[in-house]
């Protein structure tokens, strides 16, 4: 099974929300028929609603400055889908992503022959466990997990993982973590567990609640980022902790919301410097040095943010109101569980134009049903739609003027089809 068809086997098991059987059984299971990996190294989780891949780019770029061999497994992917496992900044390589999913297939069809599964894990699952797998054969000093989905019921759950940390929730994915503000914590909370050292990001009131009542239950004594002082000064910012203060001369991750997210990273980092050899240069250029693709990220005359929940929309919105003069250009797609109304509420009113489609995903909301979501007080003159991505682009750049800008937002999956598309073009 070479790379092209661990992949095509990967995606076999169907889409990794929509098919995605929420539970840790399963991937404890697994983990134990690949030796128990994830027992190798040390492991941060980073669960929440928004902030929660900016965190883990932050930790990530820390423990390089310091020279911590790192392991960092996010989601979803834009381009290829060995984005997802990075090892000391670096994708994992095609090849060894192929020779990890051999494993992991293999021992996901002896446990179902066994009769120890039901059936083979799902595609979340495999692919968690192929990054497990990776930073244990590549020997890491530390993994860094995104949460994919809530918290309780998620892969990335079963590593178990010695820090936890939990940035702002909000309301997302209602269809499978609940309606409300509290539901949703409590399944974030939930990766929580006696042992741990949690950190936990600024919340709305009843997250906190919640998720100080799941501290007690467990018996954690919680450190909040709330805490942090953050003071700007005419040379960056200086971030003030119980134990040390920062002079960080400007945040890698564009946008104000980042400035919370960066205090719950250097909470973390500090926890860091008391199990490897970091220190606060290392917590400060890591702060000041992280990327994190797709999130306020530009190229040439387009902009590429990752908003897509009524959070996010707001953080975008306020990013363009402050930071943003040329026209906009808003080409837009989102998925059917994702409050497309809102967020289009939000975003419309800072773009001169709109462009509406779908990215070539079965959970893709249509370029009708988009329309239908549209801010009544739109003029016909100013939206466009069509059915492809490929469109998309072709409408968006013969309607923005040259001093204009395209903002693809709404679904990562949408800017990974862009960023693929404009790749393409510029290699012909």
């Amino acid at each position: 099974m070479n790379f092209v068809e661990a992949e095509a086997y990967l995606l076999s098991l169907g889409n990794e929300v929509s098919a995605m059987k929420l539970g840790l059984e399963s991937m404890r299971t697994l983990l134990n028929a690949l030796g128990d990996p994830h027992d190798k190294y040390l492991k941060v989780q980073v669960a929440g609603t928004n902030g929660k891949g900016s965190v883990c780019a932050f930790l990530d770029s820390i423990c390089r400055a310091a020279g911590v061999k790192v392991g960092l497994y996010t989601s979803p992917h834009l381009v290829s889908i060995t984005e997802r496992i990075r090892i000391n900044g670096e994708n994992i390589a095609e090849d060894e992503f192929a020779r990890l999913a051999r494993a992991v297939r293999s021992a996901s069809e002896r446990s179902v022959a066994s009769g120890q599964l039901a059936s083979v894990p799902t595609f979340f699952e495999q692919v968690t466990a192929i990054a497990l797998l990776a930073f244990a054969d590549a020997g890491v000093d530390l993994a860094i997990l995104e949460t994919g989905l809530g918290g309780r019921l998620d892969a990335t759950t079963a590593a178990n993982a010695e820090i936890c940390a939990i940035t702002r929730i909000d309301l997302d994915h209602q269809k499978y973590l609940g309606d409300t503000i509290a539901e949703i914590a409590a399944e974030k909370a939930a990766i929580i567990h006696a042992g741990c050292t949690a950190f936990i990001g600024e919340q709305p009131s009843e997250a906190t609640d919640v998720i100080l009542c799941r501290c007690e239950e467990v018996g954690v004594k919680p450190v909040f980022a709330d805490l942090v002082d953050v003071k700007t000064t005419g040379e960056g910012y200086v971030f003030t902790t119980g134990s040390s203060d920062y002079d960080i001369p400007s945040i890698g991750l564009a946008g104000r919301h980042q400035i919370e997210n960066a205090k719950l990273a250097v909470l973390v980092g500090e926890e860091l410097s008391r199990r490897f050899e970091l220190v606060n240069a290392n917590i400060t250029l890591g702060i000041e040095s992280a990327r994190h693709p797709g999130r306020l990220e530009y190229n040439g005359s387009y902009l590429f943010d990752g908003a897509h929940n009524a959070a996010g929309a707001r953080a975008l919105a306020e990013y363009l109101d402050e930071f943003e003069t040329r026209g906009v250009t808003l080409l837009f797609a989102a998925m059917d569980d994702k409050p497309a109304a809102e967020i289009l509420e939000i975003l419309v009113p800072r773009a001169q134009r709109v462009v509406l489609t779908q990215a070539p995903n079965e959970r893709s909301l249509s370029y009708d049903e988009l329309l239908a979501a549209m801010p009544p007080t739109v003029t016909k003159e100013k939206t466009f739609v069509c059915d492809s991505v490929e469109k998309g682009i072709a409408i968006a750049e013969t309607v923005t003027p040259a001093d204009g800008l395209v903002l693809v937002t709404g679904s990562l999956y949408l800017i990974g089809e862009v960023k693929t598309h404009l790749a393409a073009r510029s290699q012909i």
